[in-house]
């Protein structure tokens, strides 16, 4: 289905939400025959087919159809779910196809299934994403890529045409710990920074005084100045990542250490904060207004 172009290989796509519909319309843009199936996002699915996409019912008739099957999905459950069973990608996988998980998974899972795609006759990769679906639909991604060196360098061509910078970082799972080690920190440094405002507030310090100095030092970071164009500027869309999106991350994280057998120490404070805000119905808000939630709390003094 889809026909191949120049020789370029059939993708099949699973996930088109905001970042996964910016990379199909990229993918068809660079000349790639794609097929999907429906998740959740109807009207993009109309989308990608009114630009030359088939459609099909299941997974594993997106596999039956595809050399290279992508996945952009929001948890280690939703890939699991799409990969196993009589109507998963596994089920209807050409052999010598390559899988790639695009999203942000727990490691023990992707190696999990990495191991029966392999048994199917397949490579399996980690890949996950950095920067924005504005700069998937200008093949500007960062794609964090782990697996093995053959289903890479099969694939290699096509995340090619979807990222500016393509890294192979070993062993499959190895993606999505330095994904998860990135938004961990990431993520504490952001409610640092939105507690930092919120203090401001309580102590009476003009929280534009505590953002010259910081920044003026060695602390200045893209993050804080994402946190500061809301808590000082009142634009949340800088740092367009909900709460609730970075609470599954920090968990992930969480996670991923006690898989290891090993226990953070600094990720419980900014999870349990994420998820704090997530029980107030914040989990929709964007990261940087986590700066509401610690400033509700303060007020309320807590002991």
């Amino acid at each position: 289905m889809g026909g191949q172009q120049m020789n370029k290989p059939d993708i099949g796509f699973i996930g088109l939400g905001l970042m996964g519909s910016a990379m199909v319309q990229r993918l068809q843009d660079q000349g790639y025959g794609v097929t999907v199936t429906p998740n959740r996002s109807r009207p993009n699915i109309e989308a990608a087919v009114a630009r030359g996409a088939s459609e099909v019912a299941t997974a594993r008739h997106v596999a039956e159809a595809s050399d290279v099957v992508m996945l952009c999905m929001d948890t280690s459950a939703s890939v699991e779910a799409r990969m196993r069973g009589p109507e998963g990608v596994i089920a209807g996988l050409r052999p010598g196809a390559v899988v790639v998980d695009f999203g942000t998974s727990l490691p023990a899972s992707t190696r999990a299934l990495g191991a029966e795609v392999a048994q199917a006759d397949g490579f399996y990769l980690d890949a996950p994403l950095g920067r924005t679906p504005t700069h998937a639909l200008e093949g500007q991604l960062n794609i964090m890529a782990a697996g093995d060196t053959t289903g890479y360098e099969k694939v290699k061509p096509v995340l090619d045409d979807l990222g500016e910078n393509v890294f192979h970082l070993g062993d499959l799972g190895s993606g999505h710990t330095v994904k998860l080690i990135n938004n961990f920190f990431g993520m504490t440094v952001a409610n640092a920074m939105a507690e930092a405002f919120a203090m401001a507030d309580v102590a009476g310090v003009p929280r534009q005084s505590v953002y010259d100095v910081m920044a003026a030092g060695p602390l200045h970071s893209g993050m804080m100045d994402f946190v500061k164009a809301y808590g000082v500027d009142g634009n949340p869309a800088m740092l367009a990542f909900a709460i609730k999106n970075a609470a599954k991350d920090v968990g992930y994280y969480d996670q991923m250490a006690r898989d290891a057998g090993v226990a953070s120490q600094m990720a419980p404070a900014a999870l349990g904060a994420l998820r704090e805000a997530v029980d107030e119905g914040r989990g929709d808000d964007m990261v940087s207004q986590m700066i509401d939630h610690f400033a509700a709390r303060f007020a309320a003094k807590p002991g």
